[in-house]
Parts: C-alpha cells; sequence; structure tokens
C-alpha cells in the first residue's frame, strides 16, 4: 500500500472529517439510532467481558466496549459518541484499504474511482456506526488485502483478529488454499487456528461457564429474518430472549424462538458442499478471483444462514463494489442498501412484521442474483465478454 499517495491521505481525512461534521450536527439521538447501543451499554456496564457476564459477541469488541465504559466512567451519552469515532476511525481504515484494493485491480483507471461511491454509500449509513461490524470489515479488507500484497502471516493475524471480532472472516481461511502451497495453506491456517483457540482457551480457564455460554447463546437464538424463519413461523428480529439473565450461565441455553423446520446441519452441508465444490473446481486464481471468490462465500453462507440482520450488508458492499461492472456495481449495491434499511429501521422497527413475507423473499432474490455475478466474476465472464 503506498500511503504516500496523497489520494489516501485525503479519502481518509475526508471520510473521518465528514463523519465527524455529521456527528457533532446531529442530535444526539441520531448517534445510538436504531442500533445495539443499547445492549453494548448494558453488557458493558456488567464487568469483564466472560469473567462476569456472557456475551453471544466474540471477545475483541466486548473488552472494547468494556475499556469504553471505564474511560467515560460509565457517562452512557459519552460511552455512545466515543463508540461512534472509534468504530468511525476503523471504518476510515477500511476505506483507504478499499482504495488500495481498487487500485490493485486497476479499476480507478476506469471510469469514477469506487471508492467514492464506496465513501457515498457508507458515511451517512447508521449501520457504519452504530453496530460494531465495521471493525469486523476493517479486519477482513485488511486480511484480503495483506493476502494479495504477499504479506502471509500478518494476512493471517489480520484473519484471526476478525474471526475474534466476529466469526465470518473465517470465510478468508478457504482461499488460502487454493493461492498458496499446500505446506504454506496448512502453516497459515494453523496459525489463525492457533491465535483463536489460544485466546478462546485463556477466557475459558478463567471462567468455563460463562465462555461456554457464551459459545453457545447464538445456537440457541434460532432463526430470523431468513427464508428459514419463514419457514419456521419464527417473525421478528435478531434479539434474545427476554428472560435471560447474562451473569447466570445456564440462561444462554433458554430457546428463542420456535426450532428449526429443517436442521441447519443439514443445510450446512448441501450449502457448504456446494461452495467446496466451487472452490476446488476453480482454477484462475487471480486477485480478481480472490476478491470474487470471498464475497461469493459470503453470499453462500448468507444464504445457508439461519438468522440475518441488515447491517451484514456491510459485509457485501466492498464485494460488490471491487467486483461487478461499474454501473451495474453502483445500481445493486444501492438497491440492496436500500432494501436492507426498508427491513430495519423503516418497517421493523415500527412494528410492521408482515412486511417480512415481502422483504426476505427480495432480498434473498438480490443475494442470489449478486451470488451469480460474483461467481461470473470469478471465472472471469466479464473479461471474455468484454473481449
Amino acid at each position: 500500500m503506498n500511503i504516500k499517495n496523497p489520494t489516501y491521505k485525503l479519502i481518509a481525512v475526508l471520510f473521518f472529517l465528514a463523519r465527524l461534521i455529521f456527528f457533532i450536527a446531529s442530535p444526539y439521538e441520531i448517534i445510538p439510532g436504531y442500533g445495539d447501543y443499547w445492549n453494548f451499554y448494558n453488557q458493558a456496564q456488567l464487568g469483564i467481558p466472560f469473567l462476569h457476564f456472557w456475551t453471544e459477541f466474540p471477545p475483541v469488541f466486548p473488552f472494547i466496549s468494556r475499556m469504553i465504559f471505564l474511560f467515560v466512567n460509565g457517562r452512557e451519552i459519552a460511552y455512545s459518541y466515543v463508540l461512534a469515532l472509534v468504530i468511525s476511525l476503523f471504518q476510515t481504515g477500511t476505506i483507504v484499504i478499499f482504495f488500495h484494493l481498487e487500485e490493485k485491480l486497476h479499476l480507478e483507471k476506469k471510469g469514477i474511482s469506487r471508492v467514492w461511491v464506496y465513501f457515498a454509500l457508507i458515511v451517512g449509513l447508521f449501520y457504519s456506526w452504530s453496530y460494531f461490524d465495521p471493525i469486523a470489515v476493517f479486519f477482513l479488507l485488511l486480511s484480503i488485502s495483506l493476502l494479495l500484497d504477499g504479506k502471509d502471516n500478518p494476512a493471517a493475524l489480520a484473519i484471526a483478529a476478525g474471526v475474534l471480532t466476529k466469526w465470518f472472516p473465517i470465510l478468508v481461511v478457504p482461499v488460502l488454499w487454493k493461492v498458496r502451497s499446500i505446506k504454506k495453506a496448512f502453516k497459515l491456517t494453523m496459525l489463525v487456528t492457533i491465535i483463536v483457540i489460544l485466546v478462546w482457551g485463556a477466557l475459558y480457564i478463567v471462567n468455563p461457564d460463562l465462555t461456554r455460554a457464551s459459545l453457545m447463546s447464538q445456537i440457541n437464538k434460532g432463526s430470523w429474518e431468513t427464508i428459514w424463519a419463514l419457514l419456521d413461523n419464527n417473525i421478528g428480529t435478531g434479539n434474545f430472549n427476554e428472560e435471560i439473565n447474562r451473569q447466570i450461565p445456564a440462561s444462554a441455553n433458554i430457546v428463542t424462538g420456535n426450532p428449526s423446520l429443517i436442521p441447519s446441519w443439514l443445510t450446512l452441508i448441501i450449502f457448504g458442499g456446494f461452495g467446496l465444490g466451487l472452490l476446488v473446481r476453480s482454477k484462475d486464481h487471480t486477485d480478481r478471483w480472490v476478491l470474487s471468490f470471498i464475497g461469493l462465500s459470503f453470499v453462500i453462507f448468507f444464504l445457508w444462514s439461519p438468522g440475518y440482520s441488515p447491517q451484514w450488508i456491510l459485509y457485501l458492499l466492498p464485494f460488490i463494489l471491487l467486483c461487478l461492472p461499474g454501473n451495474e456495481a453502483y445500481l445493486l449495491g444501492a438497491s440492496m442498501v436500500l432494501v436492507n434499511l426498508l427491513e430495519w429501521p423503516v418497517l421493523l422497527s415500527r412494528g410492521y412484521f408482515w412486511s417480512l413475507y415481502l422483504l426476505i423473499p427480495l432480498r434473498t432474490l438480490l443475494m442470489i442474483l449478486l451470488g451469480v455475478r460474483l461467481y461470473q466474476r470469478s471465472i472471469g465472464y466479464f473479461e471474455k465478454n468484454d473481449g
């Protein structure tokens, strides 16, 4: 990454400055907005994560949240502002990495630079600060950038950091086995695995009951906002059962929603096998393939997942804008953002849960379309037709 390039500094300064001005000029209610700050703050009040309470999140964010809570002496408004700024700092890094990836793919030479489209889509998008997913997206794109730059060990560290923030960046690991030798891929996979196991192992030693409850909590959550949720008649969001008590490990076993009509392990075999088959059959392992296939992996994962949260569009946007042809990327990216916003907060926050019967199939169709286009990009379809 050529950090001496003035454009990098310009993008970083403009993005953070725009976000800062937006925060200053907006009423406080805009900061927590419709996000999960209430949950983050309530958990931070309980003490040290995994020692005093269980949490559904991997350890990186709960500890960041607790440190912010202590830094502001528990003042909720100050906590919200500091957390929003910290998340915005991570996203500033993300937008710089995005521009680096755009340069590697030589996309900035083809019309408008896509980083400005990415900038426009996320700078005012409340998902980008009202949840902690931007931290995981930062580590996700950082790991891909380092991998494409040939910095394998730092890439593995970034993957591990991402997995310890949110499990999703583990989807980068299968690609290692295609772009590196078997010996090298094994070493990198083991490095990621060892780091993740060491962190979780340390937490388990400190408090095995709360750590085990944290790991099991999502399994008992049930389905939400997906085709599977409609089949299970779980018409609601991904919030936990109101009866849970995070200081009591056994409460993590309280089931939220109806049981799955189709077991997730069964659909995992089908979707996982499909993705593995595409990986094994792939022959073109260029930088474009790496980005396209990781993006496709996220689509397959989200289609399989029993639950879906609208802020997860943040994981897909970079791949949409970096992998698809210009106008199609802008249209599909904007469309998916709007559909997710329509879902939350526009309709569900107002209690219109009947809308899920319309929005979930629409979002699923858009995601399938995205998956098809990413697969076509991964096999060089666009280049062949352009030629």
